[in-house]
């Protein structure tokens, strides 16, 4: 039984550049204290000091709140944006963006306001005998106004930090990992060259893969905390100190490895007959593999592959496997044409057995880079999948040695190269090896025409400057290299088995349908021109 090849192995030695890192990183920010009914009214009694727990005290923050933002925007002359329903919030925001990327220094780039649903708290009025009213606090998804501070960050570029317009004032922090990235290599000196969220090539993938590694929880952190100092937010200084301040956990991570082709070109079709060959990733066998899970029957969600394409953006030409796993899933899809992207896509952490907080991020991101190595491994490389024939390019085009020797091509169709691999073809078997004067009764048998030693000598160096032939030690012999066994076996193969019937296909031996076939086609096109009344060519 034959060995199954993987992906995995199919790309050794066509990786020009191996990167992983931390993609697109979407946070929570919450107030710990505030999660419960309990501690909404101790909030209002106790730091507060106010008698009875109303929700006229939350209106009363919430205008507060909204009137320090629209303050702090004419102060500052930050652009006001409203955003329509429709509206893609990044692409309205990217001229703000790019402009502060020109002036280089961290500000808040504009402020987007919108009209969101949210889990907030909701205040119902209980019916009592007393005279003071008493209320009761629920979480509830109302349609209130959230804001949208637009970030451009000398560590981190373009990042935003949503915050809720009411209590308890959810906040949602956004950053990307290949920017923070981009910025740390171009700080030290490392030249590289842009791939669309990305990188395409760098001078030293060591260094670079080093940086990627040293993006942690604490440099998040780090920014989330002095973002959240500097904006306007319905909490100040004193609360703080009481404990009422938004802590991190994570809301959804992508974690990504990123394969930079060393020839570009093949790229597309490598990656489309890979993913015509794995429709079946994933069947729940594939996903307790790729993901390091065992799969019951129990298990929640639905074990399928998508095939999908991306909505948005330069690769919205191409397609994208989706492959599932609880509330989490990996993407792999074909980056700029040059590079395959596959992303881990962590929607709840708990998937992989990691808490929400944002210190559990490196393990959770190490579990992930294992499952963005384990799909290559389960991924079967069929016939398509071929990322470079060596062999046929070198031999195909003229090339020239570091001495400026130039060695001619052996194209295939040419009658002497033809001859050639027939010929040599014939000395597979040959046990004491070729020689000139073996091999030129062999050509001059099949080209029918003279053939003379100078030409065989002329061949001989071609072959063996192109790798096809190796000369034996102090011998005028030479014997096929595994690369001229191939060579000679396919230019003669195709040529003898497929071109040459299928260029007679209209004349007897063909089969009888497909000479009646080609007719029909043949009458149709003279129909197709002499109704378009184009002449007849001379």
């Amino acid at each position: 039984m034959s060995r199954v090849v993987t992906a995995s192995e199919v790309l050794d030695g066509h990786v020009a550049l191996d990167i992983e890192c931390l993609d697109r990183i979407y946070l929570n920010a919450y107030v710990p204290i505030l999660q419960s009914s309990g501690q909404v009214v101790a909030f209002m009694t106790q730091h507060l000091g106010l008698p009875i727990p109303s929700p006229a005290l939350m209106e009363k923050i919430s205008t507060k709140f909204r009137r320090s933002v629209a303050s702090f925007a004419e102060a500052n002359g930050i652009p006001w944006v409203r955003f329509a329903k429709e509206d893609r919030k990044a692409e309205v925001m990217a001229p703000y963006l790019r402009k502060a990327a020109a002036a280089g220094r961290s500000q808040v780039v504009a402020i987007g306001v919108a009209q969101e649903f949210q889990r907030v708290w909701a205040a119902y009025r209980r019916d009592t005998a007393t005279a003071a009213p008493q209320y009761t606090f629920a979480k509830a998804d109302r349609r209130v106004t959230c804001y949208y501070f637009y970030l451009w960050d000398e560590d981190f570029g373009p990042a935003f930090i949503k915050v809720c317009a009411y209590f308890p004032y959810p906040a949602k922090i956004w950053v990307n990992g290949h920017e923070w990235a981009k910025r740390q290599a171009a700080r030290a000196g490392i030249a590289f060259t842009e791939l669309s969220n990305g990188f395409a090539a760098c001078a030293d993938p060591v260094a670079l893969q080093e940086i990627c590694n040293r993006l942690q929880p604490g440099t998040i952190e780090v920014f989330a905390q002095r973002w959240l100092h500097r904006l306007p937010l319905p909490f100040g200084p004193a609360d703080q100190r009481a404990g009422y301040w938004w802590e991190i956990s994570m809301r959804q991570i992508e974690v990504s490895r990123t394969l930079v082709f060393d020839a570009p070109r093949r790229a597309r079709a490598f990656f489309e007959a890979l993913i015509a060959g794995n429709l079946d990733i994933g069947r729940p066998a594939n996903v307790e593999i790729i993901f390091n899970r065992h799969i019951r029957r129990d298990t929640p969600g639905v074990f399928r592959t998508a095939i999908d394409r991306p909505v948005i953006g330069p690769d919205s030409g191409g397609v994208v496997l989706n492959l599932f796993y609880k509330h989490s899933r990996i993407k792999q899809y074909l980056k700029d044409g040059r590079a395959m992207r596959i992303e881990t896509v962590i929607n709840a952490p708990r998937d992989f057995r990691c808490n929400a907080r944002l210190p559990n991020l490196e393990a959770l991101q190490a579990k992930a880079r294992a499952a963005n190595h384990r799909i290559l491994e389960a991924e079967r490389a069929g016939q398509g999948t071929v990322l470079a024939s060596p062999a046929f390019e070198r031999i195909a085009h003229p090339s020239a040695d570091a001495d400026g020797r130039r060695t001619p091509a052996l194209r295939f169709g040419d009658p002497r190269v033809m001859a050639l691999a027939g010929a040599l073809c014939t000395t597979l078997l040959a046990a004491t090896g070729i020689t000139n004067k073996s091999l030129r009764a062999l050509m001059t048998g099949l080209l029918h025409t003279p053939y003379s030693p100078g030409q065989m000598t002329y061949d001989l160096r071609r072959l063996r400057l192109h790798g096809l032939i190796r000369r034996l030690g102090h011998t005028n012999r030479y014997v096929l290299t595994p690369d001229g066994i191939k060579v000679a076996v396919f230019y003669t193969k195709l040529h003898n088995r497929l071109l040459r019937p299928l260029l007679a296909a209209d004349q007897p031996p063909a089969p009888t349908e497909l000479r009646a076939a080609l007719r029909t086609l043949d009458q149709h096109v003279d129909g197709y021109i002499a109704r378009a009344r184009l002449s007849t060519a001379a």
